[in-house]
């Protein structure tokens, strides 16, 4: 299974919008995201047997108390799928007034 379609089925049930990379819909609240590393988490008689992947998760949304909840919920799915958290930041994107969270995730594959 592709990383990306573990990511889309993780965040799916969240009820927004899911899209790698960029999103160009009319939903004021979506979730975009990223791989922005990949490597051999484990290689046995020079066979990659595991990869690693490094993944960016955002948020984004111009409703400020949908922000915290949507943040947590989303944190909450992708490490339920198996999804270790490595960092985050808040920002504020204050030409279009909407917060957003990136979010960077690990996840090793067989």
């Amino acid at each position: 299974m592709s990383i990306n379609k573990l990511i889309m089925d993780a965040l799916k049930p969240l009820g927004y919008p899911v899209y790698p990379m960029s999103y160009n819909g009319a939903s004021t609240t979506y979730i975009t995201f990223f791989e922005y590393g990949e490597n051999s988490a484990l290689d046995a008689d020079d066979t990659e047997q595991y990869t690693g992947h490094y993944v960016q998760v955002d948020i984004w949304t111009k409703d400020g108390y949908l922000y915290t909840n949507l943040v947590e919920q989303s944190k909450k799915a992708l490490i339920d799928a198996g999804f270790i958290r490595r960092s985050a930041i808040d920002l504020y994107e204050s030409e279009t007034q909407v917060y957003h969270k990136a979010m960077r995730f690990y996840f090793v594959q067989k």
